[in-house]
């Protein structure tokens, strides 16, 4: 397992070190490079860490030198209760743009949903992280999570996505008839810094699969995330961690 693991006994305790974590290296990258760009993940304990910055850090860095692309999104209107978009805009955006100071509000591009034309969507949302990197060939930071059946991202098993090297699509999911809209594991796998969090008893199987094999992708798409030449970081509760590396690592 080539990677770097942070267990803490609570979710609350992963989103705290995780945003620690996160605002460390955008301060870094911004230093070096003059911006950084974070691709954001959804899920309960993204949500925490969004939260524990628009709480305690919105004068950490200048995130207003941060910018802030979707991994995925579900293809629902951005006022559903489901849209990942509405999520990170009340957890993280609302407070910040609340603040009225340019420099606590990072710049963000939520996926422009048209739920009849996912495949419009999904072109145009390439154009646009396209533009975004300009010269640069990689995302700073991309967060992620893990399903219980070990997907990540909209990375689904046994969907057409998995096999795709575009940077973003619009994934058909048999299981919920609908579209779900995802980066590809090769734009991830670019990415400078890649980190999952992962949380919850329900997770222990999927991330000892993920972590142990068998190895199957088709089945077990968040195998595919082996970044090429940068970090990958699990952020873990105690619950998480499988049995067999609680020894080592708890």
């Amino acid at each position: 397992m080539n990677s770097n693991v942070v267990v803490k006994p609570s979710a609350e305790e992963v989103a705290t070190a995780a945003c620690f974590w996160l605002i460390d290296a955008v301060r870094e990258t911004i230093e070096q490079s003059g911006r950084c760009v974070v691709a954001l993940s959804g899920g309960s304990t993204p949500k925490k860490l969004y939260e524990i910055i628009a709480r305690d850090h919105l004068t950490a860095v200048d995130w207003s030198k941060v910018h802030l692309l979707w991994g995925d999104e579900r293809n629902v209107p951005h006022d559903h209760s489901e849209s990942n978009y509405l999520m990170v805009k009340t957890a993280w955006i609302d407070p910040a743009i609340a603040s009225a100071q340019a420099e606590k509000i990072p710049n963000f591009y939520p996926v422009p949903i048209e739920v009849h034309d996912p495949e419009k969507v999904a072109y145009q949302y390439g154009q646009t992280i396209r533009s975004v990197l300009g010269q640069s060939p990689s995302i700073d930071v991309v967060l992620l999570g893990l399903g219980d059946d070990a997907h990540t991202a909209s990375l689904f098993p046994e969907t057409q996505a998995l096999e795709s090297v575009d940077g973003f699509v619009a994934n058909y999911v048999p299981k919920f008839e609908s579209f779900r809209l995802t980066m590809t594991a090769s734009l991830i796998n670019r990415a400078k810094r890649v980190v999952f969090l992962v949380c919850g008893q329900s997770k222990e199987p999927a991330l000892d699969v993920v972590w142990h094999g068998p190895r199957d992708p088709k089945l077990y798409p968040a195998q595919l995330i082996n970044p090429a030449e940068g970090e990958l970081w699990w952020f873990l509760d105690t619950p998480a961690l499988p049995t067999r590396d609680r020894v080592n690592l708890g």
